[in-house]
């Protein structure tokens, strides 16, 4: 009982961060994410993987606004820490100033991973380190994100729905401090064999500078693994 309440003070914690930190008034857009991927292990400590993502966001135009495609490798140095590096490029339509709807983004990365579990509860901490190269006339710059996960020891039903929640945090070069926040609650699920995926509501929260701005986010995740 007492490990129990030992994990769920953090669960509740991240829950009271996110619902506490400064918005201004709440967003009320909701935006649709898409996110599918394949990965498979070439050695027991070696895999490499995919991804697409996609995404829409729904206010007076409702439209198709971002996408990016992605490709990495990471290495389980043991049980308790991974290191990977991945190359990701983005195009995004967010009506630049500059007057380009879109423009393209070059995001090489590395992520650096730990993992530990007690009592059945997982406890998952990644650090990204990205350089964000642009193809418009914007500076590129160093990106830092970190995000911690908490995934329950339940699993539901046939399709193993397992609980979890997470919060993330984005650092920037020649920007002060968290300019931006992500709170994630989900789930993961098992399909069949080789293919899973999850369902989760994300809440995000970005440093405008004078106030805080928010928008909701539906995810689906489609994962094939071999």
């Amino acid at each position: 009982m007492k490990k129990a309440v030992f994990i769920m003070v953090p669960v509740l914690g991240l829950m009271i961060l996110a619902l506490a930190m400064p918005t201004g008034s709440r967003g009320s857009i909701w935006h649709f994410w898409n996110t599918d991927s394949i990965s498979g292990k070439i050695t027991d400590r070696v895999k490499v993987g995919t991804e697409l993502e996609f995404r829409w966001r729904e206010d007076k135009d409702k439209h198709f606004y971002y996408k990016h495609a992605q490709i990495g490798l990471e290495y389980k140095v043991n049980d308790y820490f991974s290191a990977g590096a991945a190359y990701r490029q983005v195009d995004e339509n967010t009506k630049d100033p500059t007057g380009e709807d879109w423009f393209t983004e070059y995001r090489p990365m590395v992520n650096l991973t730990g993992q530990y579990t007690l009592e059945g509860w997982k406890l998952k901490d990644r650090l990204r380190i990205s350089y964000r190269v642009f193809d418009i006339d914007k500076d590129d710059v160093w990106r830092f994100r970190n995000k911690f996960y908490i995934y329950s020891p339940w699993k539901f039903t046939s399709l193993k729905i397992n609980p979890y929640v997470a919060d993330e945090i984005f650092l920037e070069e020649h920007k002060p401090g968290i300019y931006r926040n992500r709170f994630y609650v989900g789930v993961g699920l098992k399909i069949v064999e080789h293919v899973g995926g999850g369902l989760f509501y994300l809440w995000q929260t970005d440093n405008k500078g004078d106030e805080w701005a928010s928008f909701n986010v539906a995810g689906l995740q489609v994962k094939f693994s071999f």
